[in-house]
């Protein structure tokens, strides 16, 4: 246990400093989704509120926990890409002929990206007071948690994909044809409830939902009454942990079978 917490951590750290010397990775992660919450918050504003939107929201506020979940995504998106980037250029190889399992391979690229993404993402958490949302300590805290668990399971998506493929354009094209419609249909842009039928449905079935659903949730954790329906955090926690631990299973399943090469 003590060797391979040592191979996570070395793996982990790489991953952090890695990040430091491609700063530029920043701007694609972070500023992107800013600029999203920017103007299209401010400009739908006045002229867009979906049905189901909680009464005394607008919907820079509602559009608020979304960007922060899409500031984990391209994280992660960012982050995971390094795996094919790895593999080129042979690290991946020599890895896995050391003495390490895969799953701690996966664990390792899984923490740190997932840190990486959560350091992001609390700096957007700042930006809550512009948004018209008061954070007391136990929001900043569940938020912190929950944001952990849902990079988690994204970055773990990720490494499911990154281990499978060759090409960086052709991990960005699976990527974006699956996060981005997870994204959209996790109650980011708009509302399960006042969606069509069949589309709040696939919204339900979503398990990116409950991780946004638990998100919103404890950002109100010093205003309930904000919501017009409180959620069941716990339920909607429990599932964003069962769908993050499932994301890296596969992952690591995806690792053992993969030649790397």
């Amino acid at each position: 246990m003590r060797d391979a917490a040592i191979q996570v951590a070395t793996l982990w750290w790489r991953e952090i400093t890695r990040f430091r010397r491609q700063r530029s990775r920043l701007i694609g992660a972070f500023l992107q989704p800013l600029v999203f919450w920017t103007l299209l918050g401010a400009g739908l504003k006045a002229s867009f509120r979906p049905s189901g939107m909680p009464a005394g929201i607008n919907y820079v506020e509602y559009f608020y926990p979304g960007v922060i979940v899409l500031v984990l995504l391209f994280t992660a998106i960012f982050a995971t890409i390094q795996t094919v980037e790895d593999r080129k250029q042979g690290f991946l190889q020599g890895v896995l002929v050391a003495p390490i399992s895969r799953e701690t391979v996966v664990m390792g690229q899984a923490l740190g990206a997932t840190t990486l993404a959560l350091g992001q993402g609390i700096v957007f958490l700042v930006l809550a007071p512009l948004a018209g949302i008061h954070l007391s300590t136990g929001a900043v805290v569940v938020s912190i948690v929950t944001m952990a668990a849902i990079a988690f399971a994204l970055t773990s998506i990720g490494l499911t994909i990154a281990w499978r493929i060759e090409s960086t354009q052709g991990f960005h094209a699976i990527m974006n044809l699956i996060l981005i419609p997870i994204w959209l249909l996790s109650g980011a842009f708009f509302p399960a409830e006042g969606a069509p039928g069949w589309l709040g449905w696939t919204m339900r079935l979503n398990p990116l939902t409950y991780g946004m659903t638990a998100l919103r949730d404890g950002l109100y954790l010093a205003e309930p009454g904000a919501l017009s329906a409180r959620p069941n955090f716990a339920a909607s926690f429990a599932i964003a942990l069962c769908f993050a631990a499932v994301m890296f299973l596969l992952a690591s399943r995806i690792a053992r079978r993969s030649s790397a090469v």
